[in-house]
């Protein structure tokens, strides 16, 4: 049952809540309560391009098409997603208006410098490698988010994006972990 509530802060500002909770009448009944449920799915995406990607819509939704059936069979939880790369990224940003990935990468690459006068001294893969792990370390490797009635609960302008930060990429890794009820 969906309920909406009212709180108040410490500040005294009112803010609502939306829950998702079970019928109090029942909340002690072990034959009421869905038992949790996992789901583990490892995906590889195809190389990209320098740049950030929104994989979660289309053209390239192959996050949501590889979980998708799994995904809907969960009404309240929890999505995980892992990248097992040091040189990429996953983030969560506009999934709209292409500019702002573009922008993005111009940022980016303004803030870590790379080529022959970067002060880097991890150079063994390419001058473009060590100002790639920074980069995976400024947006990270991992997302978390809420599975609300079988979808991702994003915002609407949401989208999950795997940025890759080398010149030549390979094929990407993403584990997805769904748990819930």
């Amino acid at each position: 049952m969906m309920q909406v509530s009212s709180i108040c802060l410490a500040a005294k500002v009112p803010v609502r809540v939306k829950s998702l909770q079970t019928n109090p009448a029942t909340i002690n009944d072990p034959t009421s309560i869905a038992a949790p449920k996992w789901s583990q799915k490892t995906i590889t995406l195809p190389p990209l391009k320098r740049g950030c990607h929104l994989v979660t819509s289309k053209p390239s939704a192959q996050i949501l098409k590889e979980v998708g059936l799994e995904l809907s069979g969960f009404k309240c939880g929890l999505a995980h997603l892992f990248l097992h790369h040091t040189s990429a990224s996953l983030t969560i940003n506009e999934n709209y208006d292409y500019d702002v990935r573009d922008d993005t990468e111009i940022f980016l690459n303004q803030i870590v410098p790379e080529g022959p006068s970067a002060p880097w001294k991890h150079t063994l893969e390419g001058a473009d490698d060590m100002p790639a792990h920074i980069k995976s370390s400024m947006f990270g490797c991992a997302l978390t988010i809420p599975i609300t009635n079988g979808k991702l609960n994003m915002g609407t302008w949401q989208g999950i994006w795997l940025c890759e930060h080398r010149d030549y990429p390979t094929p990407r890794t993403v584990v997805v972990t769904l748990n819930g009820i």
